[in-house]
């Protein structure tokens, strides 16, 4: 269990290992410096560790003053003092600390999607790192009744879906990461320079946004990605 030690605000998202090649995500528009493996988008970097860790997401980073423990609720987590950044991602972005301009038009990380058989367990560990509820939403998906628990960690919203009630026969499985949702500048420019690769715009449930799923692996990815389109107004500017 991850024990608060200080009191200095919620933890912040700022990284995420995927197990990708830098190419693949390379192909989706993203911009990284030659022979580099971190995409910056915003203030969240990812390192593309390449296909021997596993699938997907591996493990995400939180800025906090919590002492160091080896998962969130199942989560593979690394905690890195506000002062610092994480080993293994100090090659983020250019000397200036400044993002890159990434083709696809990306800005910054705008939620990432956790998946959990018992919401109430893991909105407590969420919980007992400082991070605070900030709205629950009940709706339907593929004929099931189901509970979207929202946080702000930093930059990043974190949204949490799982059914209303805990499901018994899945008491001890661990919450997992799913996707991730990233703003661009312009989500018709995105749709243009991906082509098939980037599915039809559609509204998304954020009224007056919209929404388009990468077909991430017809490119190399393993890590579920949704392009945005910007918030009006917009709550932050490109660095």
């Amino acid at each position: 269990m991850v024990r608060v030690t200080g009191s200095t605000g919620a933890p912040e998202v700022v990284g995420f290992t995927v197990a990708d090649p830098p190419a693949a995500w390379r192909a989706a528009g993203f911009a990284l410096a030659e022979g580099a493996d971190v995409v910056q988008i915003g203030s969240v970097s990812l390192r593309c560790a390449g296909r021997g860790v596993a699938t997907g997401i591996v493990d995400w980073t939180l800025r906090s003053t919590v002492d160091r423990a080896a998962d969130v609720d199942g989560l593979r987590t690394r905690f890195e003092a506000e002062a610092g950044r994480t080993a293994g991602f100090d090659s983020a972005g250019s000397a200036s600390g400044s993002t890159p301009d990434h083709p696809n038009g990306a800005l910054f990380v705008d939620h990432v999607v956790v998946l959990s058989p018992d919401l109430d367990r893991t909105t407590t560990a969420f919980e007992s790192c400082g991070m605070q509820v900030r709205r629950v939403r009940e709706t339907t998906a593929g004929g099931r009744h189901i509970r979207q628990v929202f946080f702000r960690a930093g930059e990043v919203i974190v949204e949490v879906v799982g059914p209303r009630e805990a499901e018994p026969a899945r008491a001890g499985a661990p919450a997992q990461i799913f996707g991730l949702a990233i703003t661009v500048a312009d989500l018709d420019a995105a749709a243009c320079l991906l082509g098939h690769a980037l599915g039809v715009p559609k509204a998304a449930v954020q009224e007056g946004r919209r929404i388009a799923t990468l077909r991430h692996r017809d490119l190399g990815m393993s890590v579920d990605v949704a392009f945005m389109s910007p918030r009006y107004p917009p709550l932050r500017e490109k660095r």
